[in-house]
């Protein structure tokens, strides 16, 4: 499976290894309706506790990432099914950082500009560049 662990990420390791299943989906690695590793292959690969695994898997299951059939596991959702979802919460989020650059004062254009790829050092932003 696809899934590293970084132990400086100060993320919890279930949300790390939700994350990357949840992007897994989406880019369609894992395909529909296919069958997600066991909790315990897992644990095994990825030398940590099953419970981290089963919490990650709880978390995919309630974004409607993934769902579970009795006896059988857990498989993947169509990522065309979940995706608008997960559209909307970026945008969500998206809507949230432009509120908060406006109220800085960046305007729509200095924005627009940025997401068009035209990321010169134009703002005096210390030591951080945009």
């Amino acid at each position: 499976m696809l899934i590293e662990i970084d132990y400086r990420d100060k993320r919890p390791l279930y949300e790390q290894i939700s994350g990357k299943l949840e992007e897994l989906i989406l880019c369609g690695v894992i395909s529909a309706d296919e069958a997600l590793p066991s909790v315990r292959s897992l644990a095994i690969d990825l030398s940590i506790n099953p419970n981290t695994i089963q919490k990650a898997y709880d978390a995919l299951e309630q974004k409607g990432m993934c769902y579970s059939v009795a006896g059988r596991g857990r498989f993947a959702a169509a990522a065309d099914e979940v995706l608008p979802a997960k559209k909307r919460e970026i945008l969500d989020e998206l809507g949230k950082v432009v509120d908060k650059a406006l109220k800085v004062g960046l305007t729509r254009e200095e924005l627009t500009s940025y997401i068009n790829g035209e990321k010169e050092e134009k703002y005096d932003t210390g030591n951080q560049s945009f």
